[in-house]
């Protein structure tokens, strides 16, 4: 099956999943909850080097290292998640900047990742001896982002997802609703970070070598575009942001239009990126986007609603 399928059109879409799953993670944060987060690709990075620092200097196994690296994120998100209970909407875009830019700076100076060389020889997962490249490694992105998306459906129509949406449109009437909300915003942060962290791992293991500048702040603002872009607070918006922008410069290459210089290809995606925010701006719900409903239209679920300090859910 790998002789019919073109590796170079594989590897787009491998890395298109994998942007996918960014993307949702980043929409679970900032599009279902409210919390605006600029540091998503130090998520990214954490997931990534974990897995990679596992399966090549601790020796375990493939799979084992990419399971916990995802476990591993999940807990480090939960933590840096901590700023959102103290700041709100500017103040914690800009302090999630800077802690994303502070974990970037640990990727590239620290010994344990390798410093500015990075960690190469990372392993591809196997199974049943078939080791898992080109056509295997799309099946296993594509089960995982089926997983996801199912995961995440499922969450954002329980009685978590509500709560999200929420703390989302007032956290002042999410408390006075006993919506602890404490808890589901440190909550959410671990989720998210979860999915950046699944990307991660499967990124590592995807192109063998990893340095810190592939989980850079270009990184965590070209996925918030694709997601604002699609439509924050839906999943199918995520799928198209992240899908229109990510094949949009793929397709110059592609076709070799004669009017496009590709020395110049990244400049013209920021102008495109940028155009594209302009219309965002002009329509802030995005293209398939249920940001900025109206609570009432929550009020249904009150009753269903967790009360402060019932996290079982």
């Amino acid at each position: 099956m790998d002789s019919l399928l073109n590796p170079y059109y594989v590897d787009i879409i491998v890395f298109l999943v994998i942007y996918i799953l960014l993307g949702l993670g980043l929409n679970l944060i900032t599009g279902y909850a409210g919390q605006v987060s600029l540091g998503h690709a130090a998520f990214f990075g954490i997931g990534a080097y974990a897995s990679a620092i596992l399966s090549v200097k601790g020796g375990l196994d493939t799979w084992v290292s990419m399971i916990l690296a995802v476990v591993i994120t999940f807990v480090f998100s939960a933590v840096l998640g901590l700023p959102s209970l103290r700041v709100r909407e500017d103040f914690l875009a800009i302090t999630t900047l800077g802690l994303g830019l502070i974990i970037q700076s640990f990727f590239k100076n620290s010994e344990i990742t390798g410093g500015a060389y990075g960690i190469d020889s990372i392993p591809s997962p196997s199974l049943f001896g078939w080791k898992l490249d080109n056509t295997g490694y799309l099946l296993l992105v594509l089960v995982v982002m089926a997983v996801g998306i199912y995961v995440l459906k499922k969450m954002t129509s329980s009685r978590i997802g509500r709560a999200w949406m929420v703390i989302r449109e007032d956290e002042t009437v999410a408390k006075a609703m006993g919506i602890n909300t404490t808890y589901y915003k440190v909550l959410v942060f671990a989720i998210g970070g979860a999915y950046a962290g699944a990307a991660g791992a499967l990124f590592a293991h995807k192109v063998s070598f990893i340095g810190a500048d592939s989980f850079g702040f270009s990184v965590s603002a070209t996925v918030l575009s694709m997601v604002v872009i699609g439509g924050l607070g839906s999943i199918r918006g995520t799928l198209f942001g992240v899908s229109l922008l990510y094949l949009l410069p793929e397709m110059f290459r592609l076709f070799k239009l004669d009017f496009i210089d590709m020395k110049y290809l990244d400049m013209y995606k920021m102008i495109i990126y940028g155009l594209l925010m302009v219309f965002v701006v002009r329509y802030p719900k995005g293209i398939f986007g249920k940001m900025g409903s109206k609570l009432k239209s929550l009020q249904p679920h009150k009753a269903g609603m967790p009360k402060d300090g019932d996290n079982d859910a």
